[in-house]
């Protein structure tokens, strides 16, 4: 458990297991106890480096704003830093914008991919939740004092009294639109997408986002041998919300990381 200097941010990793280098990357008012009920799954079979983002958790905000681009460069320096090779990545929600702009950004640095409940466009999220996203800012955040993000935050952040901040700013980020459609398209790192049957992603968008990837074009084959490289999995019984913390998860995404590249099947 340490620190990192990355472009003037001090940056909060923590290391879990051994075998090959793992990065987890939470959601937006997370940090990386947003992963507890499955790091121990992950940790058996992998060494997971669980990052802290930018103004989330023990990593302390800079005078910058919150950027999906900055903070995978971010996660690129970190793992530049650490000397890492062939690492995989896997990121929720807001972590998993950043986890897809660290492939688009630094596609060297990654082997593996996976994409848990975040789309590739703006409007790849359901339309009432998109209507809800103009919501966060500094009164927003004094409205969810005392709820768990809250209480997780104030016992670990360097400034508690950051909280409305970080809401201000995350509230802007999610404001700005996006559209990373032609740069998914171009990626050729292997790619899991993983949403819950009830997510706040679109069904049509997570079939779109595989399509992007290569996926559901045509048969597989009786062999598998005409399946892509890419990956989609959509968890049953789950949520938006649940998914991060269901054994479920950890159970589509690690037979996916240990499979031999371009492997059928």
């Amino acid at each position: 458990m340490s620190y990192v200097e990355v472009d003037g941010l001090r940056l909060w990793y923590e290391e879990h297991g051994e075998g090959r280098p793992l990065v987890l990357l939470h959601g937006g008012f997370g940090a990386v106890e947003t992963f507890g009920a499955i790091l121990p799954a992950l940790a058996g079979r992998r060494r997971v480096i669980a990052v802290d983002l930018q103004g989330h958790g023990r990593t302390a905000d800079v005078d910058r704003p919150l950027r999906y681009e900055s903070m995978a460069d971010d996660v690129a320096a970190l793992i530049s830093r650490l000397g890492l090779t062939e690492v995989e990545v896997l990121g929720y929600s807001l972590g998993g914008g950043v986890a897809l702009r660290t492939a688009v950004q630094h596609p060297a640095l990654l082997r593996r991919l996976v994409v848990v409940s975040a789309p590739c466009r703006r409007r790849g999220w359901y339309p009432e939740v998109l209507a809800g996203m103009p919501e966060p800012d500094e009164a927003a955040g004094e409205r969810m004092r005392g709820t768990p993000p809250h209480q997780l935050y104030a016992r670990i952040a360097p400034r508690p009294g950051d909280w409305p901040r970080l809401w201000a700013k995350t509230g802007e980020l999610l404001r700005r639109d996006y559209d990373w459609s032609a740069e998914v398209a171009a990626l050729t790192v292997p790619t899991l997408l993983v949403f819950a049957d009830g997510d706040s992603v679109t069904t049509a968008h997570m079939v779109e986002f595989f399509g992007l990837l290569g996926g559901g074009h045509r048969d597989a084959g009786w062999d598998g041998t005409d399946r892509p490289a890419s990956r989609l999995a959509v968890l049953p019984g789950l949520t938006h919300y649940d998914i991060v913390a269901s054994p479920a998860l950890p159970a589509v995404v690690l037979p996916f990381l240990t499979r031999p590249a371009r492997a059928p099947g």
